[in-house]
């Protein structure tokens, strides 16, 4: 297949046609400087080779062998990488026999698969359930809760499940080396490339606990070779190849979102090459209609469909294998709860009839349930204050009734039920207060009417004691009387006299409320998810309980809600301004490496572990993400003054392509984090290293090739190889910090290079 310099067909339309004079009124060709060519085809486009290769004599294909790949020179480099990343990974991983760092929190999510007990985290659950997994492979019976800090029992194999994470942390640097010949670089570039990620202190450490970002940089690492691998092929649509590649990315991307949802910015940038491709070919003549449809369905399917499916996939995974009761059911809603084996939410009456006692659930998160007790507002009308509570007590009780004047039946014969339309009233069972509202400013919400507990029951009627219930979605079936159900229906009460809707605020009400949550009844009728509620506990002994199956919530509505209440999880994780934590690090500390962390106590006589990367790899791919753009806009500057610094235009977009992939991904990981309201750690930074570390391999060998024309050139392969080796020594150098060190942290003073290392306390 020819590539679109050789047809003139695609972005080298242009340049074919302007190889001659001028037209009247054009600008002037480019002219060409005098250096030689950045990138041969031989080097960048493999597919091109390959046909060439078949086309060329051996003795010529020979003579050109430092710039094509043979492959068993990359089966022995991806050998050797791998080999070097699973002792550096393997090497004195059970060390430390105590809980290290997040291992808190993630192997004690594993350990609820392990037990089936549902919880929340502000993570996708793809990561914890392997490391759920490695748990289990070890016979874990869950009986340990993995404390900070604490010793690891004899019955649990520690060892094994941080091996088992570590193992992702091993395919790092071969996917490194894969990515970068794909992207066709020589092979001692790639080689570079793998060896940056290989012998970087910081990407190994994270990789050698059971922590969740091992997994996510893993599958961060498959979907830039699978994006690599679908760019090498981006000249032969439609081919098995190009195919292969598609649906990896698809895959790939699938798994890294399902880790993380920092994941996603991999999606972000699979995205962008995928839209400035299609770009590409919408202005390509020669491709018609079907086709161009084709590369969008192919796209669509592959790049959406698939990862999505594999995200809810996940989810269900998930949701299958927390089937019991667990400190995470809050964030759900009653109906969801009330499928959780062992959840007091079950053995129910289905149907709410006049007398049942219930709880009213809010659904706005964190607002819990109706609730009132005897303490008063101390201003306003000072009566029986009503707040939300997230704890059960039963001040959360409510008996229903009708309006005052009207009885209701009390047998199994007479008994009647609530329904969409009906006006009621809430007793509240141990003050006998009646729900009530008036013309009286809320004390925290001061545009909307205060709600208070009024009366003793029927004593003093008054009208404003009165709600409407409006249905707003029954999640249950064959209701068609629309009556009122424990746990399905979701429905407003709207006050008759002042037309007003019950509101949880999402605000605290004073310290003379015990800062429980405000209710209020909102008179701008704001109709959003605030006002909405459902009846929780429901207990009437003249009603049957409801049958198996009534009372379940449907996957979709469950993972929706599930992903919305991680979203807030992740809202709320906001730095504190009033404390130091000495964990937490910003954003522009992370490229110069100003902080460290330590990963557990510092006593003297404990195994210790800081958090550092490797200088070498840090700093000098930091150089190279900011010289790259001022490089690339120094070429493109020269290019609008008529100036062509490269022979061919496919060695111009070649480098685009390149450096959009890696420069790009670094970007994408890595800037979004300033406009992010959550705290932050040096980790978060670890994705986009990945991509920095192999934009310097490239950087280095590219312009290496700018200056002597070549990359086999002595000059190049020197730069090359003392960047490797530099990269070596420091690792060994920084090495006590990686595996653990059992002595004071001051006898290693020496490698304290920045004054902000915290080290060891200066004080000891």
């Amino acid at each position: 297949m020819k590539n679109q310099s050789e047809t003139g067909s695609g972005p080298n339309r242009s340049t074919k046609k302007t190889a001659g004079a001028s037209k009247p009124g054009s600008l002037p060709p480019p002219k060409y400087s005098e250096k030689d060519s950045l990138f041969t085809s031989d080097s960048l486009d493999n597919d091109n080779v390959t046909s060439r290769q078949e086309k060329t004599p051996r003795s010529t294909a020979v003579s050109r062998q430092s710039n094509e790949w043979q492959p068993s020179q990359y089966w022995v480099h991806v050998a050797v990488l791998t080999v070097f990343s699973a002792i550096t990974r393997f090497y004195k991983i059970g060390l430390s026999n105590r809980v290290i760092f997040d291992e808190a929190h993630h192997m004690g999510f594993g350990g609820k698969y392990v037990n089936h007990t549902f919880y929340h985290d502000v993570h996708p659950p793809l990561a914890k359930m392997l490391i759920g997994l490695s748990e289990a492979l070890t016979g874990f019976d869950g009986s340990f809760d993995f404390k900070s800090g604490s010793r690891f029992p004899a019955n649990v194999n520690y060892t094994f499940m941080r091996l088992f994470n570590a193992s992702f942390g091993v395919t790092l640097a071969p996917m490194a080396y894969a990515t970068m010949v794909s992207l066709g670089c020589s092979p001692n570039a790639a080689l570079l490339a793998g060896l940056l990620v290989c012998f970087d202190n910081a990407l190994c450490t994270i990789s050698r606990f059971a922590l969740l970002d091992a997994m996510l940089l893993c599958f961060t690492a498959m979907s830039v070779l699978s994006l690599a691998g679908l760019y090498k092929y981006r000249n032969r649509p439609f081919s098995a190849a190009w195919f292969k590649w598609l649906l990896a990315t698809g895959v790939s991307l699938g798994l890294v979102a399902s880790a993380k949802w920092v994941g996603f910015l991999a999606v972000g940038l699979v995205g962008l090459y995928t839209l400035y491709e299609l770009y590409d070919i919408f202005g390509q003549q020669e491709v018609g209609v079907v086709s161009h449809l084709w590369h969008w369905v192919t796209r669509v399917v592959a790049l959406v469909a698939i990862p999505v499916a594999i995200y809810m996939l996940c989810f269900v995974v998930h949701f299958n294998l927390l089937y019991k009761s667990g400190p995470g059911d809050a964030e759900m809603d009653s109906l969801f709860q009330a499928g959780l084996q062992g959840s007091g939410l079950q053995n129910q009456p289905l149907d709410v009839a006049y007398g049942s006692k219930i709880t009213l659930k809010s659904a706005h998160p964190g607002a819990g349930l109706l609730h009132s007790h005897t303490d008063a507002y101390p201003d306003g009308s000072k009566q029986q204050q009503i707040t939300g509570y997230s704890h059960k007590d039963t001040n959360n009780d409510w008996i229903v009734k009708k309006i005052h004047g009207q009885s209701f039946g009390n047998t199994t014969e007479t008994i009647e039920f609530v329904k969409n339309g009906d006006i009621v009233r809430l007793v509240h069972e141990r003050t006998s207060r009646n729900l009530h509202s008036h013309s009286v400013a809320g004390h925290v919400s001061k545009r909307d009417w205060e709600v208070s507990g009024y009366g003793i029951d029927g004593t003093y009627p008054d009208a404003n004691d009165h709600w409407r219930v409006e249905v707003v979605e029954e999640l249950s079936k064959n209701n068609p009387e629309r009556r009122l159900r424990t746990l399905a229906t979701r429905f407003r009460l709207r006050h008759v006299n002042q037309n007003c809707v019950l509101r949880a605020t999402g605000k605290s009400l004073p310290q003379w409320a015990w800062r429980q949550a405000e209710m209020v009844c909102d008179r701008r009728n704001h109709l959003d998810e605030n006002t909405i509620w459902n009846v929780e506990n429901h207990v009437n002994p003249l009603l049957p309980l409801a049958k198996s199956g009534q009372l379940k919530s449907s996957f979709l509505r469950n993972f929706v809600r599930l992903n919305l209440a991680m979203a807030r999880s992740n809202n709320a994780l906001t730095p504190d301004k009033d404390k130091f934590d000495a964990l937490s690090s910003s954003p522009q500390d992370w490229p110069i490496m100003r902080l460290g962390m330590r990963m557990c106590g510092w006593e003297d006589g404990e195994v210790k572990f800081w958090l550092i990367g490797n200088p070498v790899v840090w700093l000098l791919s930091t150089l190279a993400v900011v010289l790259g753009p001022i490089q690339m806009l120094y070429y493109v500057v020269r290019r609008q003054r008529g100036v062509c610094d490269f022979a061919r235009q496919s060695e111009w977009e070649t480098h685009l392509y390149v450096s959009g992939i890696l420069w790009g991904g670094w970007a994408l990981h890595y800037l979004p984090f300033y406009a992010m309201g959550r705290v932050t750690y040096q980790h978060h930074y670890f994705p986009a290293l990945y991509f920095a570390a192999m934009y310097l391999a490239y950087f280095v060998e590219w312009n290496g090739r700018r200056i002597a024309g070549t990359a086999s050139s002595p000059s190049t392969r020197a730069a090359l190889l003392a960047l490797g080796i530099a990269a070596i020594a420091n690792f060994l150098y920084f090495a006590p910090f990686t595996f653990g060190f059992d002595y004071p942290a001051k006898d290693l003073a020496s490698r304290k290079w920045f004054s902000s290392w915290n080290i060891y306390d200066a004080a000891k």
